[in-house]
């Protein structure tokens, strides 16, 4: 039904799967407030608020059933603390962007190397997801008017990301190399793989683990490895090294990076 209404459930979905299969194997027929938290929180992560996002699919799914069945209980919405927990990103410095992209070079086949470098820069200059990145359309990417829409990204809103001449001219320089190794598409997206498919933002990760050990880039202790989301911080950072007025700039910020924009600030 809610799919129906226009919601995605990428996460919801598996998550209330996972919680019905959970009341099978107790043989429970009905939702308690109970068995929803003990469902909620029996996950690897002991963070309330992470927990408490998990009982909210309970919470959802039990008014639905509620008038269906008046033994079923919802969640009061004070069972789990939801104070919003966020890890630091690793913020990178330009000395470190660079040695991503030179360890990207050495990547095979040749193409993929070409790819992972214009996948990083991109990142660190626009700010953007990479699930955006790689989900980029060719007709998303307008290196006349030297901009990139963002289609239907999260929450389901669309943004404008304005180039810079120097960036814009590196995307023309890959979409030659793209075009002279694949001349017949095999994707309609922007960046390719080496064998002219999709990227699979799966898969990023471990080759980006690789990337961030090839350039000597070390996490301080007590802190989660660099990521490849990280990167979209590095934008925000140039504002604070020109000497710029960055609370002034965050209105720009927040069309820029889109939602949480303002979190990676306070980060």
């Amino acid at each position: 039904m809610r799919r129906a209404l226009g919601f995605r459930l990428e996460s919801h979905g598996p998550r209330l799967m996972s919680f019905i299969r959970f009341c099978e194997d107790r043989d429970a027929g009905t939702v308690t407030t109970d068995l929803a938290v003990e469902w909620a929180t029996s996950t690897a992560s002991d963070h309330e608020a992470y927990q408490a996002r998990r009982l909210d699919v309970v919470r959802i799914f039990a008014r639905h059933m509620q008038p269906l069945d008046p033994a079923t209980e919802v969640p009061p919405e004070d069972v789990l603390d939801r104070r919003q927990w966020r890890i630091p990103p690793y913020l990178y410095s330009p000395q470190e962007v660079t040695a991503l992209m030179s360890a990207a070079r050495t990547l095979q086949p040749a193409f993929r190397a070409v790819t992972w470098r214009t996948l990083i820069g991109l990142l660190a200059v626009t700010g953007m997801r990479q699930g955006e990145a790689c989900r980029l359309d060719r007709d998303d990417v307008d290196l006349n008017a030297e901009t990139i829409t963002i289609e239907d990204s999260k929450f389901g809103k669309s943004r404008v990301v304005f180039l810079h001449r120097t960036a814009a001219a590196a995307l023309r320089a890959y979409e030659r190399a793209r075009d002279e190794a694949f001349p017949e598409a095999e994707a309609g997206t922007f960046l390719v793989n080496s064998l002219g498919r999709p990227l699979d933002n799966r898969n990023t990760p471990k080759t980006f683990a690789g990337l961030v050990t090839a350039a000597g880039i070390k996490a301080p202790p007590g802190q989660r490895a660099p990521r490849l989301h990280d990167l979209r911080v590095a934008a925000l950072l140039d504002w604070y090294r020109d000497g710029g007025d960055v609370q002034a700039r965050l209105p720009v910020l927040s069309t820029w990076l889109g939602p949480r924009a303002f979190g990676y600030a306070a980060a």
